[in-house]
């Protein structure tokens, strides 16, 4: 799939050559690669000139109707040179590195922006996405916005103890440090843990009921693949815990828990709702 034909070649040459000339306009047809840098276009104004994303991409839902080039961590470069993009907008995670090469040698603009979960790589991926959209200005005064929200929001009262807690794969996997979820978490004023450990983990009921969590966080995807918020919360080892027995289990999208993109304020004022209890 990411070895071009010689005869696809040859017509994308040609493509290119008549899209450099159309540069300084701004594009007009763009692959996003990466669902926050996805909501970052769409938090710009700039969903029309969006031919294709990835499978990642799924805020907003109108996304989901677009031509789709795999997931963003292993995509087709076939498929996206087939999109006839002037610019293309990935994730520093997207990959494998070798096919972001062969993007740049068949000569498409290709603009990576940092993928970090904090408040100043959030910056810059906004201004990085605005930027190559030749929105500078109004990347600016988003990536300002989201600043100004999350400084705004006001101490909790008590920092819960909190377990952010995974399951769509059948396993549960708990976040800890070095992820969006722990600097999520933090952000919110709640106490992580599961942060002695680093990155997701696999753990085992007897693990999770140990830790005590007074709330859970988990994912939409979690609990559907649990079949139901009741079944979720009476697995082995979440059953146990205070954040069970006091039905303080906080559902989130996905990509708005995990994603640490321009949504960020919404994510941070949903997990303190949950938190601050039923």
């Amino acid at each position: 799939m990411q070895r071009l034909d010689l005869g696809r070649r040859r017509w994308l040459l040609v493509w290119v050559m008549a899209g450099a000339r159309a540069a300084a306009a701004g594009p007009a047809r763009v692959v996003s690669l990466g669902g926050v840098v996805t909501e970052i276009v769409h938090a710009l104004g700039a969903d029309a000139l969006l031919v294709g994303v990835d499978q990642s991409s799924q805020y907003p839902p109108s996304m989901r109707t677009l031509p789709q080039v795999g997931y963003y961590r292993n995509f087709s470069v076939e498929g996206v040179a087939s999109l006839r993009p002037d610019l293309v907008l990935a994730s520093e995670h997207a990959g494998p590195p070798a096919a972001l090469e062969q993007l740049r040698r068949l000569g498409l603009r290709l603009v990576v922006v940092p993928a970090g979960a904090t408040l100043e790589a959030l910056e810059a991926r906004i201004q990085g996405v605005a930027q190559a959209l030749g929105r500078g200005e109004q990347g600016r005064a988003l990536a300002a916005d989201i600043v100004r929200q999350v400084h705004a929001l006001a101490p909790l009262p008590a920092r819960p103890r909190v377990l952010l807690l995974s399951s769509h794969t059948g396993r549960l996997q708990a976040a800890g440090r070095d992820t969006a979820a722990d600097a999520l978490l933090a952000l919110a004023g709640a106490i992580n843990v599961f942060h002695a450990h680093s990155s997701f983990k696999p753990v085992s009921a007897e693990t999770v009921s140990a830790l005590q969590p007074e709330v859970i966080v988990t994912t939409e995807s979690s609990v559907a693949a649990a079949g139901s918020l009741e079944r979720f919360a009476a697995q082995p080892g979440i059953a146990g815990t205070p954040a069970a027995r006091q039905r303080r289990i906080v559902v989130m999208d996905d990509l708005l828990l995990l994603g640490f993109g321009p949504r960020l304020p919404q994510a941070l004022q949903r997990l303190r709702a949950g938190m601050e209890g039923p």
